[in-house]
């Protein structure tokens, strides 16, 4: 095996750390590109003093525009002879405007680095085919595996036809979740509520069943400061339309989309009623007693749903768990404990369901927060 030259080394290095400045910068519009992923792209220049970003772009609200060609505009004539750092291989097809990968070519960047791959059979490999073809070094997979966890949802639903799947509990140090009849309870910290509500602002939609909806009547919505607007759709697992008119959700339904999964016998004067307070109603199946869990995320799929995060109650997640559909698991642990009175949690830390792996910890004040991704 080739060693790597002190050169060679130093570029590589450069590029990681331009990378990685390329996939903080996709973060910024997660949860709000439609159907497309938030990527991150960096012109970057060899100047007199080193390396400098001289353009810069993430994909616009609403998924157009792309961040190629905006970082592309940004750069101007610096990009003629410039590396440019993205975080997903370029579209190849034509649409509305032409593919990023020709708008590479057109602006005369010398290297493409890119992150992941792109598995839309529309552009699998002929993004970067495009490049090479017009001799732009290429160079493949750089912090592939950081990229991807960030448009892990895109990923899942362009391979798979679903939304990736996120399981967000609080839970105590008994390993409860909440006192049956008494509502919400509270388990964790100020610092960890903000920490969800930031997962809810990077979210496409957060879904729960009818049993939360009524014991904790919640909002769901992001409650940050400045990313009030960055609020998911709100989804109910609600088959005989129970969720009442009153209900905070209901109530600001126009604001912020609510969507029931109901049965298809459910009362018609109960949907026409939450009809016109502007919830909106999602066609789905029954199996097992309950809901067709796949055929329902591949419906929110085809509605541009990417990333869901299922908060609750304990049936719907052991549903989720059970059928196999959980992606990743958030779990926030409180300082206290409720006793044998409470609801016991379907999974914890110490006894978490077989096939995931620890990729990250955290402390959040006094509690402590884990999270879980299914193993490759």
């Amino acid at each position: 095996m080739a060693m790597a030259t002190p050169a060679s080394s130093a570029r590589d290095e450069i590029d990681r750390r331009f990378m990685a400045a390329a996939i903080r910068l996709s973060r910024r519009h997660l949860g709000l590109t439609g159907t497309n992923p938030s990527v991150g792209t960096l012109i970057v220049r060899e100047e007199s003093g080193g390396p400098i970003i001289v353009g810069s772009g993430v994909t616009a609200v609403g998924g157009r525009p792309h961040a190629e060609p905006q970082a592309l505009y940004e750069a101007g004539e610096r990009a003629r002879g410039a590396t440019a750092y993205v975080t997903l291989e370029p579209c190849a097809h034509h649409g509305r405007t032409p593919p990023c990968a020709e708008a590479l070519v057109t602006a005369g960047v010398a290297r493409v680095v890119g992150a992941t791959s792109d598995p839309d059979p529309r552009v699998s490999g002929k993004g970067y085919a495009i490049l090479r073809k017009a001799g732009i070094e290429v160079v493949e997979g750089v912090l592939a595996e950081g990229a991807a966890d960030l448009m892990a949802g895109y990923l899942m639903r362009s391979s798979r036809k679903r939304p990736e799947v996120t399981v967000k509990l609080a839970v105590s140090r008994d390993g409860r979740i909440g006192i049956p009849g008494v509502g919400q309870v509270v388990i964790t910290g100020e610092i960890s509520r903000r920490q969800v509500h930031l997962m809810r602002a990077e979210a496409d939609a957060i879904l729960i069943g009818i049993g939360t909806a009524l014991a904790d009547d919640p909002e769901l919505t992001c409650r940050l400061p400045g990313l009030e607007a960055h609020s998911p759709v709100r989804i109910v697992l609600d088959a005989h339309t129970r969720l009442p008119l009153d209900a905070k959700m209901v109530r600001h339904a126009r604001e912020v989309p609510v969507w029931i999964a109901a049965a298809a016998g459910c009362d018609r004067n109960r949907r026409a009623a939450l009809e016109g307070a502007g919830v909106q109603f999602l066609a789905t199946e029954a199996a097992n007693g309950g809901f067709a869990l796949p055929e329902l995320l591949e419906d929110l799929a085809a509605r541009g749903i990417s990333t869901l995060i299922a908060e609750g109650g304990a049936e719907t997640v052991r549903r989720f768990l059970d059928e196999d559909l959980v992606d990743r698991v958030a779990l926030f642990v409180g300082p206290g404990e409720i006793g044998p009175q409470g609801l016991l949690s379907p999974i914890r830390p110490d006894r978490m369901r077989e096939g995931f792996r620890l990729t990250r910890e955290a402390r959040y004040g006094e509690d402590s927060y884990s999270e879980w991704v299914r193993k490759a």
